[in-house]
């Protein structure tokens, strides 16, 4: 800290506050004749350890320069006048310095010990005290039974603040108990997250238990250094774990407090560590080179030749060295580490591949329309059945007023689709770092029901042109008005006993899902695609309306084939998902087309699509069903 102020060098929230109710009387405890920090070890530490003493060159056996400390004919060492007068000015300045208290005594001392009840180990502390004479500070002495009182005290509602240390955080119980006065809603402060995680969620867990009247808010206290993420990542992932057991789901525990690129030792951190590593190589992070980032954190990224090594540092071991680093430099590795990993989580997201633990599934109506038994327990006879259920979500597109008032935002441009007479506002999305190092700019395209992201180089490949508000306007309603009211989709759920044919069941998702039917059934299982189903159960031709399999193409899930071998996929093209024909031959091109089907060309060659909106498409495909009938559903990696 500077030491003309009583204020610590990185405050925390709670702690500007106190400060500033402290600085009035902070001189008092100067007329304590007692040691309340650690200075004495700083000024032992700069006694002994000071660099003083002069040093003299020489050479070795080899002839190699070298240096050694420079002693006297009497073997004294040779002090140097200039170091020991910085060392005793500085040890001066230090002893001077008015004491900054710690956390606890800050809160302690603000709140008052009437308000404040603490469960430490400590058997002294300062407090203050206000009587005829003014306001001092005194030295209280705590008794060994003052934690069990001090505790009881709190869950009386006698004192409505409660700080407990390490020392605290075992074998007691501050959550709001049913059989307690205090029912209040806790709000627990993590102010020091420590080293090892599980101290800290032996502390959380102390708040959050059973036959509690309302679970806690977390609030773990971080500043603005990008290193101390280090802890606050290892205490969210358990966080997250401890919901699971607890409660049997992992957004319980972290209350949704925590980001998916919060947890810093995932499997996509280390994907992106690895990407971080290749752009320092190459040179391409901006004010830290390859030679600045391996002197600063002591890691070596290539081998005796140069290149980079097959072994790179772990994740853990980069972590903890970050913590050794300057503050700025901190920021550098940190802004372009955590843009990697954004990415990353984003990208798994978005295409379904990312593991969110047990979800709760919402819509307006959940029907089971279909049973069927896939496995029986030679011993229990404990069942695992296959669930159809039909799933009805109600329609909640962005009215025209919505849609134009987006036009506030800076960049903010209406657009109209030459192709499809779609309306769409394009607004600025955030950047997104590719594995070259390359930060590609994208654009938002908002529509009535959905929302798109582009690249904004392909978007002159595209047919979105500018227009004016009129006629976006009136392709906005038009497309508000064909809208049905509720959207009807399928989805396949294997419940009951899963642990026996869990590896027969598809790998490209393990979400566990729950919901409840609208006659009040719950159900919880993993969701499996429509091919896996059909592929469980084989008929002899599957059925599937048009509508169902325009949705089933649209999740890109599954392969639909056809008769006459034609085959139906969702394909990604110019930044955007379609549903496309192959397998046609060339004379029959005439008369897909007829049937509602449309045609590009890209990169020379001619193909052929199915429209994405819900009404034409669904009647193209009726029509090219009634032609070439459905023979499969086939899973997209079968496929």
């Amino acid at each position: 800290p500077d030491p003309s102020s009583n204020t610590p060098s990185n405050p925390h929230i709670i702690w500007s506050e106190i400060m500033e109710n402290r600085r009035k009387p902070a001189s008092l405890a100067a007329t304590l004749d007692i040691n309340c920090d650690c200075k004495e070890y700083v000024l032992d530490y700069l006694l002994h350890s000071f660099p003083t003493q002069l040093h003299e060159s020489f050479s070795d056996g080899d002839g190699n320069l070298a240096s050694r400390p420079a002693f006297d004919d009497g073997g004294n060492p040779i002090q140097c006048r200039e170091s020991v007068e910085r060392r005793d000015r500085l040890i001066e300045q230090l002893a001077a310095m008015e004491p900054v208290q710690g956390a606890l005594d800050q809160l302690v001392q603000r709140f008052g010990t009437d308000m404040v009840a603490e469960v430490t180990g400590r058997s002294r502390r300062i407090v203050r005290k206000v009587d005829g004479a003014g306001e001092r500070f005194a030295v209280e002495n705590r008794p060994g039974h003052a934690n069990l009182a001090e505790a009881q005290a709190f869950m009386e509602d006698k004192k409505q603040i409660l700080v407990f240390s390490d020392a605290g955080g075992t074998g007691r119980s501050y959550h709001a108990d049913l059989g307690s006065r205090n029912q209040r809603l806790r709000h627990h402060y993590l102010l020091e997250a420590g080293w090892k995680a599980d101290t800290a969620i032996q502390g959380l867990g102390r708040t959050n238990r059973t036959n509690q009247a309302q679970p806690p808010l977390f609030r773990p206290v971080a500043t603005d250094v990008q290193a101390e993420r280090r802890f606050l990542s290892t205490i969210a992932r358990r966080l997250d774990t401890l919901g699971a057991i607890t409660r049997g789901q992992r957004q319980t525990g972290g209350q949704g407090l925590f980001r998916p690129e919060d947890n810093l030792e995932s499997p996509y951190a280390r994907d992106a560590l690895r990407q971080l590593y290749l752009l320092i190589y190459a040179g391409k992070v901006e004010h830290c080179s390859l030679g600045t980032f391996e002197a600063m954190t002591g890691l070596s990224l290539t081998d005796g030749s140069g290149c980079l090594k097959d072994e790179l540092p772990p994740i853990t071991t980069f972590l903890n060295r970050l913590l050794a680093l300057t503050i700025a430099m901190q920021n550098v590795l940190f802004t372009v580490f955590e843009q990697l990993l954004s990415a990353k989580v984003d990208s798994a997201i978005a295409g379904g591949t990312y593991d969110l633990g047990l979800e709760t599934l919402t819509a307006d109506s959940f029907a089971v329309t279909d049973s069927q038994t896939i496995y029986t327990h030679p011993s229990t006879g404990a069942e695992t059945r296959l669930l159809t259920i039909a799933m009805r979500d109600r329609n909640r597109p962005l009215d025209l007023a919505k849609g134009l008032d987006l036009l506030r935002e800076p960049g903010a441009k209406l657009l109209i689709n030459t192709r499809s007479k779609r309306a769409a506002v394009q607004l600025p999305a955030r950047s997104l770092m590719l594995d070259d190092g390359e930060v590609e700019r994208r654009v938002r395209l908002v529509r009535p029901m959905e929302r798109l992201n582009f690249a904004l180089g392909h978007m002159p490949e595209t047919s979105w042109e500018p227009a004016d508000e009129a006629t976006f306007s009136a392709a906005w309603q038009t497309e508000i008005a064909g809208l049905e009211e509720f959207t009807t989709s399928e989805l396949h759920i294997v419940t009951g006993l899963l642990l026996p044919i869990w590896k027969r069941l598809p790998e490209e998702s393990t979400r566990v899902y729950r919901l409840q039917t609208d006659d009040g059934a719950r159900i919880i299982g993993r969701r499996v695609s429509p091919a896996w189903a059909a592929s469980v159960l084989p008929n002899d031709a599957p059925a599937l309306s048009p509508p169902q399999a325009l949705a089933l193409l649209r999740e890109g899930h599954a392969h639909l084939n056809l008769a006459d071998g034609l085959q139906l996929r969702r394909s990604r093209l110019m930044q955007a998902n379609r549903i496309e024909l192959t397998g046609f031959a060339p004379t029959a091109v005439d008369r897909l087309k007829s049937m509602g089907l449309f045609s590009e060309i890209v990169s020379w060659k001619l193909r052929l699509f199915v429209p994405d909106d819900a009404v034409t498409g669904s009647a193209a495909l009726e029509r090219l069903f009634e032609r070439h009938p459905l023979t499969r559903i086939a899973d997209r990696k079968a496929a």
